[in-house]
């Protein structure tokens, strides 16, 4: 069973936390935690707090079986654009230089071991 969390309109540039995503994508959610919680990166924190709350979705849709039992992983991980936030700083000769500070949005889904998935419906 696959449960999905969403990080909308998140204030980092979609480039920065395509870093971190890449570093946790198929991993098991135990170890992506312990990767996320050392990673120096900024985009860290936001994607272990997202991580969190989808492993928390899939216990909300899965509340008869266990967590430690599922073998939970990140399944997919993507980083797209949010909206840009256009802003102007002031330049020599009364010039002004355009500054676009960019946002992303984020959707993870776990998911747990196929095995336990069919031998439940079954």
């Amino acid at each position: 069973m696959e449960a999905v969390a969403k990080l909308r309109n998140n204030q980092r540039s979609p480039r920065k936390v395509r870093l971190v995503a890449d570093i946790i994508r198929g991993k098991k959610v135990t170890d992506a935690l312990n990767i996320l919680q050392f990673t120096k990166k900024h985009a860290a924190r936001d994607l272990e707090k997202l991580l969190l709350s989808a492993v928390a979705n899939w216990e909300a849709k899965n509340p008869d079986l266990d967590i430690d039992d599922a073998d939970l992983f990140v399944q997919t991980i993507t980083v797209d654009q949010g909206r840009t936030l256009k802003r102007i700083i002031p330049a020599p000769f009364g010039r002004a230089h355009r500054v676009r500070k960019r946002s992303s949005h984020i959707t993870l889904a776990v998911s747990g071991n196929s095995e336990e998935i069919n031998t439940e419906e079954a």
